[in-house]
């Protein structure tokens, strides 16, 4: 007789060690499946997309600049715009100043000491004013300069080098208007001169500072590859416009107007060197004085010539600037960033941020998520691969969005009169792969929140107040910029930092504003901050998920 026994087995178990063995890439495509099929998400995802490209199109079409030269007729975009140089580099430069020089051939040195910086601006009292109007009063930019320089030629964006007192950085060596080293600190005067130097040997040029002229320490050497066998050589002067940036509730207001500098130099030789000829003077791009003392206004002098020279003494006197052109209100063109046609990057953040949290927060509320979890024990291999899928379509939406904007925006700027600030191959790419990362991650960090506090209308609260709010608040200026600072270091809108394009350069005064393109934290720093959030959201939405009841 066969006796027949029946098993006994822990309901759920048969199913538990079917699932409970699926793969990895199993889970994904379930979790895709899940995703695609709820209409809303995907409406959501593509509703991120066109905000993005629209916002990003639409501002660039309306960018357009105006003018009327000389009582010509109207013009409009590009007709607008005068000659812009480019450095050696190929990046957008400002050079413009008064430059006293002699050819030099060949190898050679040429050594001045400065006794005096002064400098004038205009008088923004009475509102915004423009060159050739208006007073001048005694005020020095602190990037005002006054040194001796060797450059290819007297054509803007030529290759230079140069080492210089400032108005108040101390002495730098600068060279192809991206590079600058620091030498002495302290501020110029007739009883603390400064002794500079610069030694032409090839293609190298090193410069040094003295504050004796008998103990020499070099500041730098630096590379001008190509430089010809003839380039000029002499003293200069240049000072930067002076602008008040005023921060106000919800936007900054910026006036402006032209400053000159004035240096005072003696002790001019150059041992060894095959100077010779008379000093010539030259306003580099229109960098002469641009105004009049209000003394000289009142009639108790003459105008300011470019230079003046007796019994070896020269005194120069320029404006503008030698260094690459900035987003700001220092900028002497209307310019434009790669990323700033990559607004509408911030409302898109919005969509997505609200279709991640509800990416998990939708199965607590249907009470799916026991299925789920019945189903893949693997607590832990569900999240990652809710976040792995969420995280993937958020990043194939911004790529796709970043490179239409970037592709339709940018030359749309171009065509109105905007000036592109143009950047490498490989930071274009960082900035626009940059803005899909940044949504790929926010979307893990959303996805990790609905984890953790399991109800959509909490979990979209909380990612849009640490993602989206602190952006506003430093952006319009509603905290104080100290504040706004903090801001965009620790939270994770600090991940936006990865569509800056143009760095902050120690020679051009830059205002801190997300609004212009400036971040506190580098691009790779910045996306780090926001990858730790990602990754403290995660650890924590796998402890509670292991912990509570579904």
């Amino acid at each position: 007789m066969t006796t027949q026994r029946t098993a006994h087995r822990r309901p759920g178990a048969d199913l538990g060690r079917v699932t409970g063995g699926t793969s990895f890439g199993g889970l994904l495509r379930a979790e895709w499946v899940k995703f695609r099929s709820v209409r809303g998400w995907v409406i959501g995802m593509i509703l991120a997309a066109l905000l993005m490209a629209f916002i990003g199109v639409f501002a660039a079409a309306n960018s357009s600049i105006g003018c009327q030269i000389n009582g010509g007729p109207p013009k409009s975009g590009k007709a607008c715009l005068p000659q812009i140089p480019h450095g050696p580099g190929g990046e957008v430069v400002s050079d413009s100043f008064y430059f006293v020089h002699q050819p030099l051939t060949g190898n050679g040195s040429i050594t001045a000491r400065v006794t005096s910086l002064t400098g004038e601006h205009a008088n923004l009292t009475g509102g915004p004013v423009q060159v050739g109007s208006g007073y001048m009063v005694p005020g020095l930019a602190s990037w005002a300069k006054a040194g001796i320089i060797i450059k290819q030629s007297t054509h803007q964006g030529s290759a230079y080098a140069a080492v210089m007192v400032t108005g108040s950085n101390g002495v730098r060596m600068e060279d192809n208007y991206t590079a600058d080293s620091a030498g002495m600190p302290g501020n110029v005067a007739a009883a603390h001169p400064r002794w500079l130097r610069l030694t032409r040997s090839g293609d190298r040029i090193t410069g040094y500072d003295s504050a004796d002229g008998t103990h020499w320490t070099q500041v730098s050497t630096v590379q001008l590859t190509g430089l010809p066998a003839t380039v000029q050589v002499g003293m200069f002067a240049t000072s930067p416009n002076y602008t008040l940036t005023q921060n106000s509730f919800g936007g900054t207001t910026d006036n402006g107007g032209p400053a000159q500098a004035t240096g005072v130099f003696d002790h001019v030789t150059w041992p060894g060197a095959a100077l010779g000829g008379t000093w010539t003077g030259t306003a580099v791009g229109g960098g002469g004085p641009v105004g009049q003392t209000r003394a000289q206004a009142q009639g108790q002098g003459q105008g300011q010539a470019g230079f003046g020279h007796s019994h070896g003494t020269f005194t120069v006197t320029g404006s503008g600037d030698i260094a690459p052109v900035t987003p700001g209100p220092g900028s002497r063109y209307p310019t434009v960033t790669i990323e700033q046609s990559l607004a509408g990057a911030f409302l898109g953040l919005i969509a997505i941020v609200v279709v991640a949290a509800m990416f998990f927060t939708a199965e607590y509320r249907r009470g799916l998520i026991r299925t789920t979890l019945a189903a893949t024990p693997r607590r832990g291999a569900v999240l990652a691969a809710k976040a792995l899928v969420i995280g993937a379509v958020a990043f194939v939406t911004g790529l796709i969005a970043s490179v239409i904007s970037v592709a339709v925006g940018v030359p749309k700027e171009q065509n109105q009169g905007q000036v592109l600030l143009t950047v490498s191959a490989l930071t274009e790419a960082r900035v626009i792969v940059g803005t899909a990362a940044v949504l790929a991650v926010a979307a893990v960090f959303a996805v990790a929140l609905g984890a953790v506090l399991r109800r959509s209308a909490a979990a979209v609260t909380v990612a849009v107040v640490t993602v989206v709010l602190p952006f506003l608040l430093a952006g319009l200026n509603i905290v104080p910029s100290g504040v706004g600072a903090w801001l965009l270091r620790l939270t994770p809108t600090a991940g936006l930092a990865i569509q800056q394009s143009i760095p902050r350069y120690p020679q051009v005064t830059s205002v801190l504003s997300p609004v212009r393109g400036y971040y506190p934290l580098s691009p790779y720093a910045g996306f780090a901050v926001l990858c730790l959030w990602a990754a403290a959201a995660l650890g924590l939405a796998l402890v509670l998920l292991r912990r509570r009841d579904a």
